[in-house]
């Protein structure tokens, strides 16, 4: 889906100053508040700005937002780190 929007010239200089993609702010700021509304998962926010996981991860946790895990998730880490310091 392609979306339009009109924003005038001298606050899109004040949302990304020094000549800033504001097509890609507003594409992030999206994935930031859909994935705080848990509308998107951690793996559409990374499929919607093209990051791997760990990026997306990453992205969110530096902008304030934790994913959060379920619980077969957390499970799996678990099992990891048990293979991992062998136990």
């Amino acid at each position: 889906m392609e979306v339009r929007m009109h924003i005038p010239d001298d606050i899109a200089r004040q949302l990304a100053p020094n000549g800033g993609d504001v097509s890609r702010l507003a594409l992030e700021s999206l994935a930031v508040e859909g994935f705080r509304r848990e509308v998107l998962s951690l793996g559409e926010v990374a499929e919607l700005l093209g990051y791997s996981i760990y990026e997306a991860d990453g992205f969110l946790k530096e902008r304030g937002v934790e994913a959060l895990l379920t619980a077969a998730e957390i499970e799996e880490q678990r099992s990891a780190l048990e293979a991992i310091v062998g136990k």
